[in-house]
């Protein structure tokens, strides 16, 4: 008779887990730059980056095509955006959702001290997108709040909180650190998918004009990632290679896009220098001016 007692996880445990591991399947197919930094995460805040992340694709995903290609409607898209954003508020109250990302995200969230104060407007800013084509700068910085800041914010909790029981408020300077580098990412992607953004979505994030106000909003990122740099240093040590990966991965396609000519071909890294960039990273280098 076998008296060994199965280590093998059932009932919510086994669900905790296959949620975290569709949240990490779903960064795993979207974005390898990601995942790849997701990689130098410890192993207390890497899962809850996930599934942060996670929710952010599938929200995403709803507003900027595959449920058009599915054959809904701007009015149906919308309708299944609130449900999600109902769902997401149900399952952190609740901690449990059927959708697993949706469970993933509730457990990050209550463990970290994730609540509507982010969630909502990061929704409100994905409803936008069925909404509104053509920023001015009030409606760009709403959006870029919501869709990018809130989740450079919702990461730092993260970070400060993962595993502590007692989730507690991030200094006011990690905060400005978290809002600063999660805008410059937003305004790196809209630089690089300007052509795509306005042919294919029908939508003008920055109302560029001018050469002048391109370099603008490059002046504006190289600003927002030398203040995130500075504050990377106090961070928790197990996040601080993950996020000066992610950092100057952002800087070096800045430093691109400034020297490129044209917003036809989207600007990449080759991945023989993201490799480089993390590997620098995984050292301990300092993130690309910290000192500026």
């Amino acid at each position: 008779m076998n008296t060994s007692t199965s280590q093998v996880a059932t009932g919510l445990a086994l669900y905790d887990r296959t949620a975290g591991d569709a949240a990490a399947a779903v960064i795993a197919r979207y974005s390898t730059s990601f995942a790849l930094a997701c990689r130098l995460l410890g192993p207390r805040p890497r899962p809850h980056v996930r599934n942060v992340y996670a929710l952010a694709r599938v929200a995403d995903e709803i507003v900027d095509g595959p449920a058009r290609e599915a054959g809904l409607s701007t009015e149906e898209a919308g309708a299944v955006l609130d449900r999600l954003e109902e769902d997401c508020l149900a399952a952190i109250t609740h901690g449990f959702s059927s959708n697993l990302v949706l469970h993933a995200f509730a457990r990050t969230a209550r463990e970290c001290g994730i609540g509507a104060f982010l969630v909502e407007p990061f929704f409100a800013s994905m409803r936008v997108d069925l909404e509104v084509s053509r920023h001015d700068t009030a409606s760009h910085d709403a959006y870029v709040y919501g869709s990018a800041e809130v989740i450079g914010l919702m990461c730092l909790q993260v970070f400060v909180n993962a595993g502590s029981g007692h989730p507690v408020v991030p200094s006011p300077e990690l905060v400005d650190g978290a809002r600063r580098l999660g805008a410059a990412f937003q305004e790196v992607n809209f630089l690089r998918d300007l052509a795509d953004d306005r042919t294919r979505l029908g939508r003008d994030y920055l109302d560029l004009v001018s050469a002048e106000d391109r370099t603008a909003v490059l002046d504006r990122i190289d600003r927002d990632l030398a203040a995130a740099a500075r504050v990377i240093p106090d961070l928790p040590a197990d996040c601080r290679k993950a996020v000066t990966a992610a950092h100057d991965l952002f800087a070096e396609l800045a430093a691109r896009l400034r020297s490129s000519t044209g917003d036809d071909v989207r600007v990449r890294v080759p991945d023989a220098v993201k490799a480089r960039l993390a590997m620098r990273a995984m050292l301990g280098f300092a993130p690309r001016g910290a000192h500026a």
